[in-house]
C-alpha cells in the first residue's frame, strides 16, 4: 500500500468572504462552514472561534481534535463516519498542517473532556497548544445525556469531522512542494528483500479504548465500535489515513484523539527506521476489556499474531489507565512468553503525592516501560483573558481531573478564574502515541 499525504502548512487562520488557502493563510467563510454544521438537526447553536499559539486563551470542555483533511478523487475521508465504508491508506490525502478542528462544548462537559491553554505554563501540558485551533463551540439537544457524567457527544463530534473534511477540501486541487509530501509505503510482509528480512522485525501493538459495552462511547474502526473488535493486523497507512476515530470515553489526558491517530509519531518513527535498523511488520490493533478472561483472550490473540508474523520485538501502547492496565500487562506478558521482546508506553496513576503503585497490576516480565507521567499530578494555572467554551464545566460536569469542591483544595475553579486540577484534565496531555516531552527527574 502506498499513501501520499500532501501537507499544506497553515501560518494563520482568518474569517473571510470565501473559504480559501493561499501562501499559508487559511480563510474560512464562517456562514458557509456553520451551514454544514447545522445540517445536523441536533445542533442547536454553533460558532467558530480561532485560538492561536501564544494567545491568552483557555479552551474547555474539549471533546475531540481532528486534522483537516480531504481524500483526492472524493474517496472516504473518515470511512463509516463522514463517508461510506471503504478501505483507506492508499492514494493521496491532502492535509492542512499546523491546524486542528476542536469540538468544544458551549456549556456542557463530561468525564472524557479536557482543557487546553494556548499560552503560559498550561500550554506545556498538551500538544494542541502548538497548533492553530479552529474551535467548533456548539450545543445540542441531546438531553438524554445532559446530566450524565459520560456523554457520547455524538452530534458535536460528528459535526467536527464534517468541518474537518470541509476545510481540507480547500486544497484538493493544489500541488504541494516536494518538501511537504509525505510518502508511506510498505511492501507485503512476504514480498520483502532479504536485506530487510534480516533486520529485527517489529510490530506496534495499539490497545485502543473499547471498554464501554453500550455503543457510542468507544473508538471506531471504519465506523465500527471497537467493543465488538478482536485483535487484528492492520496496515499502518490505514491508521494514518482516517480509519480510526476517537471515542468520547476516557480520562482526557489518556485519550487518543483522531488527530493523534492521523499523525501517530510512533508509526512515523517506525517508518523512518524501516529498512535501516528494523523491519516494520505493521500494526496489531487490539481492544481493551473489562472481564479478566476477555483480557487474557485478547492478549493471547495479540501474541499469536506477533509470533505468526515472526516479530522479534513489539512496542505496546495502551489508551487509558486503571482497569486497562490489566490488559496492558496481560499483553506484555503474553508477548514476552511468545519470545517477542516488548517495550511498553503508558502513563501512570501514582496519586497526587506520586507515591502509589504506578499501574493497577504489574509483572516482572514487563521490565521495559516508557512512562508518560502521572495522571494525578496537581496543576495550578492562572486565569486567562478569554475562555472558549465554559470554565465552570471543569467543576460542574465531572471532567476527570476537575471537581466541584475538595476538603483541602476547594473548587477547581477559583473566583478570579484561576484553576487547580489534576493532569487528568489536560486534553490528550500524556501523549502516549509518541508526542510526550516528559522525562524522569532524579532526586
Amino acid at each position: 500500500m502506498r499513501l501520499e499525504i500532501a501537507n499544506f502548512p497553515v501560518t494563520d487562520v482568518i474569517f473571510g468572504e470565501k473559504t480559501s488557502y493561499q501562501d499559508g493563510l487559511l480563510s474560512i467563510n464562517k456562514d458557509e462552514a456553520l451551514a454544514i454544521i447545522r445540517e445536523d438537526e441536533h445542533i442547536t447553536s454553533a460558532d467558530l472561534v480561532i485560538a492561536r499559539p501564544g494567545e491568552n486563551k483557555r479552551i474547555v470542555p474539549v471533546k475531540e481534535a481532528i486534522e483537516p483533511r480531504y481524500k483526492i478523487a472524493d474517496l472516504p475521508v473518515f470511512p463509516g463516519v463522514t463517508d461510506r465504508v471503504a478501505t483507506v491508506g492508499t492514494g493521496r490525502t491532502v492535509a492542512l498542517k499546523g491546524t486542528a478542528v476542536l469540538a468544544v462544548g458551549e456549556h456542557w462537559g463530561s468525564f472524557g473532556d479536557g482543557l487546553i491553554d494556548m499560552s503560559g505554563a498550561g500550554a506545556d501540558y498538551t500538544y494542541f497548544s502548538n497548533l492553530i485551533n479552529i474551535c467548533l463551540v456548539a450545543d445540542t439537544d441531546e438531553e438524554f445525556e445532559r446530566l450524565e457524567q459520560q456523554k457520547k457527544n455524538h452530534a458535536l463530534r460528528w459535526a467536527a469531522h464534517q468541518l474537518a473534511k470541509y476545510l481540507g477540501a480547500v486544497v484538493k486541487d493544489l500541488e504541494p512542494g516536494i518538501e511537504n509530501l509525505e510518502v508511506y509505503e510498505l511492501p507485503p510482509i512476504t514480498k520483502r528483500t532479504k536485506e530487510v528480512n534480516d533486520l529485527p522485525s517489529v510490530v506496534f501493538v495499539m490497545q485502543a479504548q473499547s471498554q464501554m459495552e453500550e455503543m457510542g462511547y468507544n473508538d471506531l474502526v471504519y465506523g465500527w465500535d471497537m467493543n465488538h473488535f478482536v485483535p487484528t493486523l492492520m496496515h499502518p497507512n490505514e491508521i494514518l489515513d482516517g480509519a480510526i476515530i476517537s471515542g468520547s470515553f476516557m480520562p482526557c489526558s489518556s485519550k487518543w484523539s483522531t488527530y493523534d491517530f492521523q499523525n501517530c509519531p510512533i508509526i512515523k518513527g517506525l517508518y523512518q527506521e524501516h529498512g535501516k535498523t528494523l523491519n516494520f511488520l505493521g500494526i496489531i490493533l487490539s481492544n481493551l476489556n473489562v472481564n479478566l478472561e476477555q483480557k487474557q483472550r485478547s492478549a493471547l490473540f495479540v501474541a499469536q499474531i506477533a509470533q505468526s508474523l515472526g516479530a522479534d520485538g513489539a512496542i505496546l501502547a495502551e489508551e487509558g489507565y486503571g482497569n486497562p492496565d490489566a490488559d496492558f500487562i496481560e499483553c506484555f506478558v503474553a508477548l514476552e512468553d511468545a519470545g517477542v521482546k516488548t517495550v511498553g508506553v503508558t502513563n501512570e496513576c501514582t496519586g497526587r503525592d506520586g507515591r502509589s503503585q504506578p499501574l493497577v497490576t504489574l509483572d516482572e516480565k514487563a521490565d521495559a516501560i516508557v512512562s508518560c507521567g502521572n495522571v494525578s499530578e496537581l496543576i495550578e494555572l492562572p486565569p486567562m483573558e478569554v475562555v472558549i467554551g465554559e470554565l465552570q464545566s471543569l467543576t460542574r460536569d465531572g471532567l476527570s481531573g476537575g471537581w466541584a469542591d475538595d476538603e483541602k483544595l476547594g473548587p477547581s475553579v477559583k473566583a478570579d478564574g484561576s484553576i487547580i486540577l489534576e493532569n487528568n484534565s489536560m486534553f490528550c496531555g500524556d501523549q502516549v502515541l509518541g508526542w510526550s516531552p516528559k522525562t524522569v527527574k532524579e532526586f
